[in-house]
């Protein structure tokens, strides 16, 4: 399905063409006429220092929490992508004639469909396209290079409906999505032509077109790299969810860890040392994937040679997936003085990340040997900013929240430093990882987050 234009300069379905649009209208269920807004509030540690979670409720995290503007009209857009896979959009108008710009947000695994900034860019005049990828609430099998296709997907229908503008808005983990998208898109030829896992998937046989600019909001350097810093080094066994090697332990009291709320205190040898127990415990992990893919390739060769034998085609199809314990364990969250902010004690997840640490919740907790490596390996995986910066020609501003408790200011350095733009601002905005108000209260960071976007946009006459 593509995007048409109708005599009012508003993009329609082509199935639907002389329907009227509007946010009081509903056509064949591809109208949203009511908004739903999720309050999820969020609690400061000094709130109740045995509550262990962040938010109310942490899977509406992205959700909208303003009312859309009135006379908003959204429609969902099906999307086929050249490899043939399927993923969704929405994209969302703000009431009068089509805007020239519309502005994207997409994450590889998080729905974005209803993302907190929709309502205050609608508001500011701006088309909105919110897009999910093929593997949509599920990393278990998330290969990076296939979504780039979903991206372009995307991409491709924004252009033929006639958008002159389209600004990519990396939130979180889509900013190191778009980047590697960029990063290959800017090549004429010379793309990847496979996945870390070695499966063959050459991006020179695919349309990747570009976007105009891209705004980075509160993004980590990539999601390898993320859990690469937060990644438990002291776990011996991947297979024992309690094995424990003491000396990397960064909750053992004997380490400098300090009871909740009072914050510990690390030195730099143990920093030092268990910075480099992280990078072991990811070398072991890349070290078994790439022995398991090893081992159903050569599943597949024999049942190839085979085909009539039940056992071997067994062994070539069935997929063993790696369980990742323990993923909550950056020193940073107990320690506020390392990349010290206005952030509070604990993760992005809650104000027990000792005890957090250990539960079933938590990224990369069961995926495929070629997703780890492809998405997860902070040493692998080719969805990083700072590897694709150097490629990063176009303007770029770059929003950090001053209390966030997933990327440090460090963090957003390093993103900024490697950028190669020349047109490039970067901006901190009061708030948290999801756009909260700091701790302490006042003005909700989404609040200054979307006026930072717009004024950035308008300075361009976009």
């Amino acid at each position: 399905m593509r995007l048409a234009i109708d005599n009012g300069g508003r993009p329609i379905c082509e199935e639907q063409r002389g329907a009227t649009f509007t946010s009081a209208s509903v056509a064949a269920g591809r109208m949203v006429g009511k908004t739903v807004r999720f309050s999820n509030r969020y609690r400061s540690s000094s709130d109740d220092m045995t509550r262990i979670g962040r938010y109310d409720n942490p899977y509406t995290s992205f959700e909208f929490r303003d009312p859309l503007p009135a006379g908003t009209a959204s429609m969902v857009e099906g999307l086929e992508t050249e490899d043939g896979a399927a993923c969704h959009a929405v994209l969302w108008l703000p009431p009068g004639a089509t805007p020239k710009t519309v502005v994207c947000l997409m994450h590889p695994r998080a729905d974005f469909t209803r993302h907190y900034a929709v309502p205050g860019l609608l508001a500011a005049g701006y088309a909105v396209w919110t897009q999910n990828s093929r593997w949509v609430g599920n990393d278990s099998m998330l290969i990076h290079e296939r979504v780039l296709l979903d991206v372009a997907a995307g991409l491709r229908c924004l252009r033929e409906a006639g958008f002159e503008r389209v600004v990519a808005i990396g939130n979180s983990g889509g900013g190191s999505l778009f980047s590697y998208y960029i990063a290959q898109a800017s090549r004429d030829a010379d793309r990847s032509t496979d996945t870390p896992g070695g499966d063959p998937m050459d991006l020179n046989h695919f349309d990747m077109p570009m976007f105009d600019g891209i705004v980075y909001l509160a993004a980590h350097p990539g999601e390898g790299l993320f859990l690469l810093d937060v990644i438990d080094p002291s776990v011996t066994d991947e297979s024992d969810p309690v094995s424990c090697d003491w000396k990397f332990d960064m909750y053992d009291p004997a380490n400098g860890f300090a009871p909740p709320p009072q914050p510990s205190a690390y030195s730099d040898e143990f920093l030092a040392g268990y910075r480099c127990a992280q990078r072991a415990r990811v070398e072991r992990i890349d070290a078994l994937c790439k022995q398991l893919i090893a081992e159903r390739q050569a599943a597949r060769a024999a049942a190839k040679e085979s085909p009539s034998d039940v056992a071997s085609v067994r062994r070539a199809t069935a997929t063993k997936f790696i369980s990742v314990y323990r993923t909550e364990a950056d020193p940073r969250y107990c320690d506020l003085s390392l990349d010290a902010s206005s952030r509070d004690y604990g993760s992005l997840f809650g104000y027990r990340p000792d005890i957090i640490n250990y539960g079933p919740f938590g990224f990369a907790r069961m995926v495929t040997p070629e997703a780890w490596l492809s998405t997860w390996s902070g040493l692998s995986s080719r969805a990083s900013i700072p590897a694709n910066g150097p490629a990063l020609t176009l303007p770029v501003l770059v929003i950090d929240y001053s209390a966030d408790n997933a990327v440090f200011p460090g963090d957003t350095q390093m993103i900024f430093d490697s950028l190669a733009s020349a047109d490039k601002q970067r901006a901190e905005v009061a708030g948290d990882h999801y756009g909260h108000a700091a701790p302490g209260g006042g003005e909700p960071g989404r609040i200054g987050a979307i006026r930072e976007i717009v004024r950035w946009l308008s300075d361009r006459g976009w």
